[in-house]
């Protein structure tokens, strides 16, 4: 299998394979390989799906776009990822959602920050990039990427409240009762304040940002972000 169809099926076999070992597979995979077995069979499995979605995605045929971005565009695109990052260094500290291995983890009393804008800031980090990498290179085989990083995002962020729920009823409902799935819900609602950012929410996710759409134009050959105005 070659072209568009190879990256479907590279995607669809890594978004499922991460499904079934994080939910329905995990506990008979566990009961045989042991906690440590599981995760380096998670990761071989994960990375070796990965790697052939990467690969097929690079040996796709090249085609037209299906509209060309403007500056407009780019520059909602550019907005939009800094607010990616800002979630993405905000979730790497002090996150409840995080794999605890089975064993139940701190649920923090008040939503603040990135965790008051959403409670899954990580999973939605990874959604708006995908989001945007489509609008800003609207090709098929990049449609496919980027939807089943989309998927693996957001439904695995509802799956992970389910998950949740069964391991600590009591912590996580009152957690989810403090937050929202979809951004600015909650403070939408009045559950949470826009406040309480760490200086590493920002500062950090400023650096990721100018970082990662620096390094598009030595990686890809055409520069984004507010490099492309620089």
């Amino acid at each position: 299998m070659t072209g568009l169809g190879a990256v479907v099926a590279a995607a669809v076999a890594f978004v499922g394979t991460h499904f079934a070992m994080s939910h329905p597979l995990r506990r008979p995979l566990v009961g045989v390989t042991g906690e440590r077995g599981f995760l380096i069979l998670y990761s071989l499995v994960s990375f070796a799906t990965l790697a052939w979605l990467v690969v097929a995605y690079r040996a796709a045929p090249p085609e037209a776009p299906w509209w060309t971005p403007g500056d407009a565009l780019w520059a909602v695109a550019t907005v939009v990822m800094l607010i990616a990052s800002i979630l993405l260094m905000g979730s790497l500290l002090g996150n409840p959602a995080l794999p605890t291995g089975g064993a139940p983890g701190k649920v923090p009393d008040r939503a603040r920050g990135v965790f008051a804008v959403t409670r899954h800031p990580m999973m939605w980090s990874f959604a708006l990039w995908a989001g945007v990498h489509v609008a800003v290179y609207p090709i098929a085989a990049n449609a496919v990427l980027c939807a089943a990083i989309a998927v693996l995002a957001l439904v695995g962020a509802a799956m992970q409240d389910r998950k949740k729920e069964q391991l600590q009823p009591v912590e996580w409902r009152a957690w989810e009762s403090r937050t929202g799935y979809w951004p600015f819900a909650a403070i939408a609602s009045g559950r949470a304040s826009f406040a309480g950012f760490r200086p590493h929410d920002i500062a950090g996710g400023v650096v990721i940002w100018l970082a990662a759409t620096w390094a598009h134009l030595p990686l890809a050959g055409w520069a984004a972000g507010v490099w492309r105005w620089i």
